[in-house]
């Protein structure tokens, strides 16, 4: 295998938007937070699903008579 051949198959074409800033993201070594632009953008986000400010819709997995009382 040739490198023009290596270089062509790790490459990828593949252009997302980050999640947090929509700025265009290519999905290659260029970007190691992808799928977000930066570090920063990554950050933001783990900080929005942190303090519940995204959260995943259904049904509550404590039940209340499991004597777990939120402070």
């Amino acid at each position: 295998m040739s490198n023009k051949t290596a270089e062509t198959s790790t490459s990828s074409n593949i252009v997302l938007q980050c999640p947090q800033c929509k700025k265009p993201v290519h999905w290659n070594e260029r970007y190691p937070h992808r799928p977000f632009c930066s570090k920063r953008c990554q950050q933001l986000d783990f900080g929005e699903w942190a303090t519940e400010q995204n959260t995943i819709a259904g049904a509550s997995v404590m039940a209340e008579s499991d004597d777990w009382q939120e402070d």
